[in-house]
């Protein structure tokens, strides 16, 4: 699986070549599906509403796509798999709203996601801040205010580094180089701190930044 992590979506030129670099299609001959769930606990419906719609902060379902469905994670339980699972399969890239990383998480394996993702060979994971986040292994307490069931920090596993988003945007505060260095200290594997025009790319393993930003690596 090739996997695109950004800050906030595909904020300028060098993020969306690498996209379409890693799709091997142009954007408007690809299919999406975007995945909201993470906006609930930290924004609420309005803040889902944003992401599908194409007006959030963070361009991501607006950039010309040529079919976009949505797939919501806390829904799929009560469906059958057989009604979601191919359409995942047959889908070129799915694209993974921000919000709280540890409610994501949650519903990621709640519902059966997590599952079907080391068989997607040819979909690209396109994330968004929490939908970064999630690739690595385990997230810390401190980037969610959402309690998982019996405290649990468990991800996804899809990389073995962390990413700590948002760097010294104006308007976040809490996300300044000085609370990533702690972050990062607290970190078992390496750790990446980006900025909002800057995106990681994990293609068969090998790591890649693509930024016209700034970003810090942390081993």
């Amino acid at each position: 699986m090739k996997l695109l992590l950004t800050s906030a979506g595909i904020k300028n030129t060098s993020i969306a070549n690498a996209l379409v670099e890693m799709l091997g299609k142009p954007i408007a001959e690809a299919s999406a599906l975007v995945i909201p769930t993470a906006a609930y606990p930290a924004g609420g419906p309005d803040a889902a509403w944003r992401i599908v719609s194409g007006h959030a902060m963070s361009p991501l379902c607006e950039i010309g796509w040529k079919s976009l469905g949505l797939l919501e994670l806390t829904a799929l339980p009560s469906i059958d798999a057989a009604q979601w699972i191919p359409i995942v399969r047959e889908t070129d890239a799915l694209l993974v709203g921000g919000g709280d990383p540890l409610y994501l998480a949650h519903w990621l394996q709640q519902s059966g996601v997590a599952d079907v993702l080391p068989s997607l060979q040819d979909t690209m994971w396109v994330g968004v801040s929490a939908g970064s986040l999630v690739a690595a292994a385990h997230l810390g307490q401190d980037l969610s205010e959402w309690q998982a069931p019996a405290g649990s920090v468990e991800a996804l596993g899809l990389v073995d580094f962390s990413i700590f988003p948002h760097l010294d945007n104006p308007n976040m505060p809490e996300f300044g180089l000085a609370e990533a260095e702690r972050w990062a200290a607290a970190l078992d594997v390496p750790g990446y701190a980006i900025d909002d025009q800057t995106a990681i790319t994990v293609i068969d393993g090998e790591v890649a930044v693509v930024s016209e930003g700034h970003w810090k690596r942390f081993d």
